[in-house]
Order: C-alpha cells, then sequence, then structure tokens
C-alpha cells in the first residue's frame, strides 16, 4: 500500500448490499412469478447464494454484469433430492438456505469450504428439529457444523426458541422461510440477541415481498403461513462496503462522500458514522449520502459494537492513529466468523508494533508509530480490506493475499485508488 499524497476529496459508488441482495435473492426464489432485482451485488457470497439456488431449479438471468438479475421463482416448491448444496464460504448462503431445504422432501446435503464447516449451525439445526425437520450433522465435524443433510417432509412450523446472542442470521433465515411452513412460525429469541439491526432488515425485505412480519414483544417474532408476491426490488449500497471509505476520510483528514446510501438506510452499519463523529470526524448524514471530513485530530473512545460487530476492525484500524487509547467492546461472536477477528485484530496490529490487549469480548489499542508490516489476513475479506487503510497513513504495510476481498467486493482496491483522484471541484464563484 502506498500512502496518499494527499488527504481525499471524492465521491465514490459502493457496490450493492450483501445482506439485502442475499435476502432478496431467498425471497424471489421462493416468490411465485418473476422477480426482478436491481443494484444487486456482484460478489464471492451473493454468487454462492444465487448458484444453490440455480441448484435447486430456480431461474436466474443475469444482466449489466449481475447488478440485474431476474429470478423466476418456484412458488415455495423444491424439486424432491436428492442434491447436494455448496454454499462455498458463505455464511448467509449456508444459514439462510438451511431452512429453506426444510421446505422440501430432501434429501439434500448443505456443505460449504473448511473455514464454513468451522462457523456454527446448531442454532438452526436445532430449531429445525422442532418444527418437525429430520436433519443430520456431525458425521464428518461434529454436531452443529456442516455439512448436514436435510429431509422436511415433516416440517410443520410453529412454535421455537432460538439463542441469538451467537449470530442474527440464525433467526433470519427461519423468518425467511417461516410463511411456506404449514403453520407459519412463532419464534422467540434467547439470551441478548446481537445484531438486532439486520433483523429488521430480513422483516422489511419479507414486506416487500408482501409478507408481514408481527412483533407481539422485542424478542419474539410470529410469521402466519403466507406466499411471497414476485416484485422488482432496489438493492442498496452495501454500508458495511461503504465503511472503509468513511474510516479513511477520519484518519487522513480528508473528505468522503458515498452516493445513494442515508439517514433512511436500515444496515446497521452505517451507524459507523456515529462512532468516527466520537472520534472527532465531521459527519453529514443526509437522505441520499453520506459524508465524512477528517478534522486532522482522532480521540481514543470506548464503544459497545454488539449492532455493529462487522464494523470492529474498520474502528480498530482508525483507531491506531488516535490521541489516546480506544476499547472495543460486546463483539464476542467476531470470534466465530470468516477468522477469530479478535485474534486477528489483536496479532496484526501487534505486527505493526503497537500494544494492544486483548479481551473476551473486543480489544483495547493504545495508539503509536507503525512500524512496516506484512498484515496477514486469514481468508478474511474485512481484514484485507480495514488493514488496508493504514497503508493510507503509514508506509511499508502490506497485504497478504489481498484476492479475498473477492467475498463481497471485488473491485475493492480500484475503488480504494479512487482517493488519489485530484480534489474534486467546488462551486463557481459568482
Amino acid at each position: 500500500m502506498a500512502p496518499l499524497e494527499r488527504p481525499p476529496d471524492v465521491t465514490v459508488t459502493v457496490p450493492g448490499s450483501k445482506s439485502f441482495t442475499n435476502r432478496a435473492l431467498v425471497l424471489a426464489a421462493l416468490a411465485d412469478g418473476t422477480s426482478t432485482l436491481h443494484g444487486a451485488l456482484v460478489a464471492d457470497d451473493t454468487e454462492a447464494m444465487a448458484a444453490a439456488l440455480e441448484q435447486l431449479g430456480v431461474g436466474i438471468e443475469r444482466h449489466d454484469g449481475g447488478r440485474r438479475l431476474v429470478v423466476h421463482g418456484l412458488g415455495g416448491r423444491l424439486p424432491a433430492g436428492p442434491l447436494r448444496i455448496d454454499a462455498r464460504l458463505s455464511g448467509t448462503t449456508a444459514r439462510f438456505l438451511l431452512p429453506v431445504l426444510a421446505l422440501g422432501s430432501g434429501p439434500y446435503v448443505l456443505d460449504g469450504r473448511a473455514p464454513l464447516r468451522r462457523r456454527p449451525m446448531g442454532p438452526t439445526v436445532d430449531a429445525l428439529r422442532a418444527l418437525g425437520a429430520e436433519v443430520d450433522d456431525g458425521a464428518e465435524t461434529g454436531p452443529g457444523h456442516l455439512p448436514v443433510t436435510v429431509r422436511g417432509l415433516g416440517t410443520r412450523g410453529g412454535a421455537t426458541a432460538v439463542p441469538a446472542d451467537l449470530s442474527s442470521q440464525f433467526v433470519s433465515g427461519l423468518l425467511l422461510a417461516a410463511p411456506a411452513m404449514p403453520e407459519g412460525l412463532d419464534l422467540t429469541m434467547l439470551g441478548a440477541a446481537v445484531s438486532r439491526p439486520y433483523l429488521t432488515m430480513t422483516t422489511a425485505t419479507m414486506a416487500a415481498f408482501g409478507v408481514e412480519v408481527e412483533r407481539p414483544s422485542p424478542d419474539r417474532f410470529v410469521v402466519a403461513p403466507a406466499s411471497y408476491r414476485a416484485t422488482a426490488y432496489g438493492v442498496e449500497p452495501d454500508a458495511s462496503a461503504a465503511s472503509y471509505f468513511l474510516a479513511a476520510a477520519a484518519l487522513t483528514g480528508g473528505r468522503v462522500r458515498v452516493a445513494g446510501l442515508g439517514a433512511g438506510s436500515l444496515q446497521g452499519d452505517i451507524r459507523v458514522v456515529a462512532v468516527l463523529e466520537q472520534m472527532g470526524a465531521e459527519v453529514e448524514l443526509a437522505d441520499d449520502s453520506v459524508e465524512v471530513r477528517g478534522t486532522g485530530q482522532l480521540r481514543g473512545v470506548d464503544v459497545d459494537l454488539a449492532d455493529l460487530p462487522d464494523m470492529a476492525q474498520t474502528i480498530a484500524v482508525v483507531a491506531a492513529f488516535a490521541d489516546g487509547p480506544t476499547t472495543v467492546r460486546g463483539v464476542e461472536l467476531i470470534r466465530h466468523h470468516e477468522t477469530d477477528r479478535i485474534a486477528a485484530v489483536v496479532a496484526e496490529l501487534r505486527r505493526c508494533g503497537l500494544t494492544v490487549h486483548e479481551r473476551r469480548d473486543g480489544f483495547t489499542i493504545e495508539p503509536g508509530p507503525l512500524r512496516p508490516a506484512r498484515i496477514e489476513t486469514y481468508d478474511d475479506h474485512r481484514m484485507a480490506m480495514s488493514f488496508a487503510l493504514l497503508g493510507l497513513r503509514a508506509p511499508g504495510i502490506e497485504i497478504a493475499d489481498p484476492g479475498c476481498v473477492a467475498k463481497t467486493f471485488p473491485d475493492y482496491f480500484a475503488t480504494l485508488d479512487q482517493l488519489r483522484r485530484p480534489a474534486e471541484p467546488g462551486p463557481e464563484p459568482e
């Protein structure tokens, strides 16, 4: 990474939201009729979802380089197995599709690559069994892990409870499949739920496809049997992807504006701008854009990121340039993502010469001079994208395996280079 010669002054365009794209793909596949998704993300995770749905007989036409998807739904009727579904490295694909597979007769084997096999699936497996599905797991990798075999002839739906303190994706996956269950779903979350904004994204996407979710209490969801309605659906830009560019403005003293992503976004990660503001940046959040301006001063903070855990690595990198220590709390769940993200952040910032204290649910970073280092990415796209920002200010930063960003943002480094453009012209004087 080459440090910037001047602070950036640019507007960048980021790709569509992975979270909304994969939710909309599932609902379009279950709908009766043809849906069109505009602005879809083109990346490994969304292609994993699309390819898995095609294995189930869903017709998907790709236009505009894959950013416009025409999806011919199955009306909730899955073909009989045997079928083997490959979720690749995509957690949302695995956790959203397992309940969908329980809607068909099977047998279906859901599997993925080694890192995904290590990620937990137990809450969904247990819930599906309680709802009447026959699920076999643990033969190869231990209980609660892929590969999982599903036979769904007995899936009734009804009432179940799911631990929500490990990932919101278990709850979201069950909700997405719920309308197609004969008895619907009455789901109660157990424990302190994490990443709650993602659950709002799930119910909002379901509403866009014609199904309303009742919330008798904050921890309970009720979904009646229903059919999804085919629709035209617009995918907004990805707030997680935008965070890197907004953080770059804060840590370089520049200005970055992201178009198409604004105050009305349901993506929890848009709230990273509030943390950047707390750290000393200036923020302008409009209806259809967000802008961050660095002030040249960054403060250390103590923040709980339980509702936006994917931002932990981004804030960690900004914290390296603050005027005092920063503590990130509430993100123990990221130990179970693509890698142990807490341990990875600690190891790589220490590699850069910083003092970092590892906590059970986060870390504390003491800023200081950075030394040149080759950053290990652990096959984790967010490690590569976040730690690349160090190199915008500090010389000698190298990123190992930069290609891992293809999971969610294949053009990340080309887009990051847009920060090197000359400043955008201001208004002409009268």
